[in-house]
């Protein structure tokens, strides 16, 4: 397995490839503060996206080719990129410590030959050790990571055309989590639910680790959906409108109790599978990020459906703008950037390469 570098590495740009959207930012850093230098947001048409893997390739790489040109910096080509769905699996196991990196991956190995349900040579596999077990004396949780080489290859293959480099494959669940632990800064435990637009993306987040992760298959398409049949409209107008906030107004009252609804109920079954699985409390807060979030009045929305505190999660909040960089409009994206600043902020720490 790669070594871990511990000196420092130059800035890359988070870019979060999503079904709807590619989403990505150039942070600068000077000692704690950050700045951002440079962003993008653009559309990807139709449907390019089955389950997450790439079916239609140029819609996704005329989107990236736009984003490139946004951002305006030749210079920078190394990008951190994110990985979802159920080609995508991650699991704490227990390992003795003390243990190189290379006695590590001849464990892993064989721990994953018998939890990830693909033959070994058709995935890519990872671990980062995660420090002390708490429930296993003497042993350290190890996170293990894997995805289906189709999953990373298509991805990596669409960013060198553009030409981008790739030299972060993180998963979005957990590039989610790091923006919370670095934008958001509490000594609670932060529960937070990644909207997008085919999954919702548990990340829980307890003195600065992942403790629980988990994606449920839901998003904002069925709301897209919802305005196409009631409003006779095309998807990609639809979502450009939707954006621009330029619909009838009567989709609030027609179309959106009914996203409303149905979102109420995949947070309620997400926080019962979290409870369930780990023995803990019900979260008395929520963030919520990604594209559902930007949607006007949501969180007051669905606090009052759950029963408890529900804010929208704004990594931007305590992050400068360059003057360069159109603050107004950043700052209306800023919940759906969530994955693309997760991703850029790993270029602050080393990596595996």
């Amino acid at each position: 397995m790669k070594a871990l570098l511990q000196k420092k590495v130059p800035p890359i740009i988070g870019l979060d490839i999503g079904t709807r959207f590619v989403k990505a930012v150039l942070l600068e850093k000077a000692g704690d503060q950050y700045s951002v230098n440079a962003f993008a947001c653009e559309p990807i048409t139709g449907n390019a996206f089955t389950d997450r893997q790439v079916k239609d390739f140029d819609a996704v790489s005329n989107a990236l080719r736009k984003v490139k040109l946004a951002l305006k910096n030749k210079k920078i080509k190394d990008v951190a990129i994110a990985v979802a769905g159920s080609s995508v699996l991650t699991k704490i196991v227990q390992m003795e410590p003390d243990q190189t990196d290379y006695q590590l991956e001849g464990q892993i190995e064989v721990e994953a030959d018998s939890l990830i349900p693909y033959p070994l040579e058709e995935v890519y596999l990872d671990f980062e050790e995660l420090g002390p077990s708490k429930t296993h004396v003497n042993k350290v949780n190890v996170l293990l990571s894997a995805a289906h080489k189709d999953v990373v290859d298509s991805r990596v293959t669409l960013l060198r055309e553009i030409p981008f480099e790739p030299k972060v494959i993180d998963i979005e669940g957990y590039a989610v989590a790091n923006a919370v632990t670095t934008f958001y800064p509490t000594s609670e435990t932060a529960f937070c639910i990644n909207i997008g637009a085919t999954l919702l993306q548990v990340s829980v987040i307890k003195e600065g680790s992942v403790v629980y992760s988990k994606e449920h298959v839901f998003g904002t398409d069925a709301l897209l959906q919802d305005i196409c049949m009631m409003q006779g409209l095309e998807r990609d107008d639809a979502q450009a409108q939707l954006l621009a906030d330029t619909l009838p107004k009567s989709w609030r009252d027609d179309t959106l109790p009914i996203f409303l609804s149905n979102l109420q109920q995949q947070i309620n079954r997400a926080i019962q599978m979290y409870i369930s699985t780990t023995h803990a409390q019900r979260p008395q807060k929520l963030l919520i990020c990604g594209g559902g979030a930007v949607i006007d009045d949501i969180a007051s929305l669905l606090s009052q459906d759950l029963g408890l505190a529900v804010e929208v999660f704004n990594p931007l909040a305590n992050v400068a703008i360059d003057k360069k960089v159109n603050a107004e409009q950043l700052q209306k994206l800023a919940p759906q950037m969530t994955i693309a600043l997760g991703l850029a902020s790993r270029g602050f720490s080393p990596w595996h390469i």
